[in-house]
């Protein structure tokens, strides 16, 4: 999904005034896109002049640290404790979740080739 980079957005409204959903509006100067409205056009990215509106592969790294600080979160939960049989545990648990959402992100990209091919287009 789209984003603003606060630091690089300068308010200027043009986002704003081309987005064809009117997902973005100005709050404090600063472009904020609602992701409930936005319906991924990109043109967002296309009019910013500041290079602010960006694009959500940027954040992977971002989203895989913070996966890692829940994990380790959890790990130093009272209940694990020092338990390293239980904390082995709990990572094969998380790994299942997070491939889980991996296949799910699969099975949706291959539904969405078939989507592609429908008389949707």
């Amino acid at each position: 999904m789209p984003w603003i980079k606060e630091e690089s957005c300068t308010g200027c409204g043009i986002c704003v005034d081309e987005c064809p959903a009117g997902a973005i509006c100005l709050e404090e100067e600063i472009a904020v896109i609602n992701n409930d409205k936005c319906i991924r056009c990109g043109i967002c990215h296309d009019v910013c002049p500041e290079d602010a509106a960006r694009h959500d592969g940027e954040r992977i790294p971002d989203e895989v640290q913070s996966n890692i600080a829940y994990a380790k979160k959890l790990l130093a939960h009272e209940h694990y404790g020092n338990d390293k049989a239980e904390q082995r545990q709990l990572i094969e648990r998380l790994k299942r979740f997070f491939t889980k959402n991996q296949k799910v992100a699969e099975k949706t990209i291959e539904q969405l080739e078939v989507l592609k091919n429908t008389e949707y287009l």
